[in-house]
């Protein structure tokens, strides 16, 4: 059973995953497209990285333009290496915000394990969809739908049948690029997904190692302690976080208004 930690926005409420491990990742493999041959990848050596985190870079992300139009695929792992994003490969990806019925934000903190970006407190669930027909499907972000369900199950253990498609709603997109350190970095057309129900939690601790529901109160003091670096955040989470969020969360309710399926964010 998972047990309470010290919450470093309150005090109180984190909790750490279950200290047991899972193989949840659900991986999708597909052929490599030659849309990118005129760039040549780098080798990297990864016998220092966790070993499960190191076979989910294997998956093939969805290469596109600034544009998000689909242009390609490549592995996981290209698409994060710096010296190919600084060649401007991008791919696509999602973030999903997860509120409960009492109007709280479930937020995670990703596990030391993870390849970019470890130990940093994000927004519930940050991945990408896969080149493989079901998460390719364009019409109203479906395909993206279908995989913020499939990763909310593998990295927090929320049952698919609590979070189908239908009810994950997509607001907009953004466009980002940061670096996690020299080697690993990410560049991204990222979709804002809101979900707002009552789940089952039991997470992966290979993928997050605490996760605790917040208010919005909370959330700026958490944001306060990052500034001061007592803690730290995703890059993306910090610009939803500083530039939409809490309007958004204002209105849980009403959220049509912020529809924006047209217009890609440049931050």
């Amino acid at each position: 059973m998972p047990r309470s930690l010290q919450n470093p926005v309150s005090g109180s409420g984190l909790i750490r995953a279950r200290e047991t491990w899972s193989s949840r990742s659900g991986s999708v493999g597909k052929q490599r497209s030659g849309t990118c041959a005129t760039i040549r990848m780098p080798e990297v050596n990864t016998d220092h990285l966790d070993e499960q985190q190191v076979q989910l870079l294997a998956e093939m992300c969805i290469l596109i333009d600034e544009n998000d139009n689909k242009i390609g695929a490549e592995t996981k792992k290209n698409c994060h290496l710096n010296e190919n994003i600084d060649k401007g490969l991008l791919h696509r990806a999602f973030s999903v915000f997860l509120f409960n019925t009492e109007n709280k934000l479930l937020l995670q903190q990703r596990s030391n394990a993870k390849i970019t970006f470890p130990d940093c407190f994000t927004n519930t669930c940050c991945s990408h969809p896969l080149s493989h027909p079901q998460e390719l499907e364009e019409n109203d972000a479906i395909g993206v739908r279908r995989a913020a369900q499939r990763r909310l199950k593998a990295e927090l253990g929320i049952p698919m049948e609590q979070v189908p498609p239908e009810d994950i709603s997509y607001l907009t997109r953004i466009h980002y690029k940061a670096k996690s350190d020299g080697i690993w970095g990410e560049h991204e057309i990222d979709y804002i997904l809101f979900v707002q129900k009552d789940v089952t939690l039991n997470p992966d601790p290979n993928e997050i190692q605490s996760y605790c529901y917040v208010t919005q109160k909370e959330l700026k003091q958490l944001l306060d302690k990052a500034a001061r670096n007592e803690v730290k955040i995703t890059p993306w989470f910090k610009l939803i976080a500083e530039t939409f969020l809490f309007k958004w969360w204002d209105n849980l309710n009403n959220l049509n208004k912020f529809v924006e399926h047209e217009k890609i964010h440049r931050m």
